[in-house]
């Protein structure tokens, strides 16, 4: 079917929901896989960390991999929708394993982790590569690829908000190793909704696929990496990444060490996606106005301005804290919905001019540099960590932190990724496709 320029609400309903999958899986490890590896394994910092990225650092090199293969199938249902389906039943499997470590020694359960995370990682890249290379491929307009990602940017947020928040709520009620391995299982059916509401929401989407490029791999990656435009969208978003992984990855950490309140990580996560649930459509509506690099940088300024302010959690009221932490969520969400609006716009522009799809490589690098990106957040975050001295304990154990490990939690997770945010501002201003050159390309 050929691509139209306005796309049914069912099928932005349905592409949309593909987030649920992708916010569960990109939320909860960054969340939890830490915490649990540190104070429920027992597992030093610095190991803990290497753990959490070394997967992360495995899809760097599968998912151009996955979008070649992505962009090379052939199917009735389309080149994409396949892996969807498969690759996300196996995804949630592995996930509902990844918590579920068997006592045994410290060493085979940080194995046990290894391996399963591994094998999540390797799921995800035959879902999320194929998912993200959609939108080029469902409608040649600029503004609807803008509509289409508010969807799955609302989605996204209403997922990270039922995540992060049930999440740690389930590991509390439950409590202990067996408080981790229910969250598992719960989070993996989630992660299945995802998956089957994304392949049976997008049956009847129209799709429009170039054929695909000539020439290898390598080829493709070379064609690829001399797209300007991309190059310098894909440093920022990756940049933002690494700060994202920072928050993601200290805030079980700042509520109960710096905070110690009880079910502050829900709140916190409350505070973070509430707003986001809310101004996403503002976010949409500000781009079509101002054009999408002008609401990316706003967003941007917004949510390095929150982090910064999370430097004063150790002295102020917990409310201010909360209150910071929407201002990140502000800020998120509208840099959730610029890139990923402007991604299929530089893969639509390339797919025009050459008459070769490449979109699956695109997204490929694409998903590859965010992930690296926000396996290197929680590594980084790590590092802070053992720096400022942090004490790793095991379910049973009552540690009390030292100041410099509370200052290196406050520190990770505010002033660290404020400065990665306003650093990828640098690339970000040197982007130049707005809606006149990508709808001038799209009509030639």
């Amino acid at each position: 079917m050929p691509a139209t320029d306005r796309l049914p609400r069912s099928v932005r309903i349905g592409y949309g929901s593909g987030s649920v999958a992708t916010g569960a899986f990109g939320t909860v490890p960054g969340l939890m896989l830490l915490p649990y590896l540190t104070d429920s394994l027992g597992i030093a910092a610095l190991a803990a960390g290497f753990i959490v990225f070394l997967p992360k650092a495995w899809d760097v090199i599968l998912n151009p991999i996955a979008g070649r293969i992505s962009d090379r199938t052939e199917d009735p249902r389309g080149p994409r929708r396949p892996w969807l389906l498969k690759a996300g039943i196996a995804l949630s499997a592995t996930f509902a394993l990844l918590f579920a470590a068997p006592e045994m020694a410290t060493g085979l359960e940080a194995l046990w982790v290894l391996v399963l995370f591994l094998a999540c990682a390797s799921a995800y890249a035959f879902f999320q590569v194929p998912y993200v290379a959609m939108p080029a491929e469902l409608t040649s307009s600029y503004d609807e690829r803008t509509r289409l990602m508010t969807w799955r940017v609302a989605l996204l947020a209403f997922t990270i908000m039922l995540a992060g928040a049930t999440a740690p709520a389930i590991r509390d009620a439950v409590g202990g190793r067996d408080g981790y391995r229910v969250m598992g299982v719960v989070m993996a059916a989630i992660i299945l909704v995802g998956v089957l509401g994304a392949y049976f929401g997008t049956r009847r989407a129209p799709v429009n696929a170039p054929l695909p490029g000539a020439g290898s791999l390598r080829d493709q990656l070379r064609i690829v990496a001399t797209a300007h435009d991309f190059r310098w969208l894909l440093t920022c978003f990756v940049i933002q990444a690494l700060a994202t992984g920072c928050i993601l990855a200290g805030v079980d950490y700042l509520a109960s060490d710096v905070l110690g309140k009880d079910g502050a990580t829900t709140i916190l996560f409350v505070c973070f996606v509430g707003p986001a649930l809310v101004l996403t459509p503002a976010w949409a509506a500000i781009g079509t106005r101002i054009g999408k690099k002008r609401g990316y940088t706003y967003s941007s300024l917004i949510l390095a301005a929150g982090a910064l302010l999370i430097v004063s959690a150790q002295s102020v009221p917990a409310a201010a804290v909360y209150l910071a932490v929407g201002l990140v969520g502000v800020g998120y969400a509208g840099c959730q919905v610029f890139p990923m609006a402007m991604l299929p716009d530089a893969a639509a522009v390339d797919a025009r001019r050459t008459g070769s799809n490449r979109a699956g490589v695109y997204t490929g690098v694409w998903t590859a540099a965010e992930t690296l990106g926000l396996a290197l957040g929680p590594a980084i975050f790590a590092l802070v960590l053992a720096i400022g001295g942090y004490r790793s304990s095991t379910d049973n154990d009552d540690v009390i932190q030292p100041d410099s490990a509370l200052n290196a939690i406050t520190l990770g997770i505010s002033v660290l990724p404020a400065v990665l945010i306003l650093l990828s501002l640098i690339w970000l201003r040197r982007y130049t496709l707005d809606a006149a050159e990508v709808d001038e390309t799209v009509s030639a």
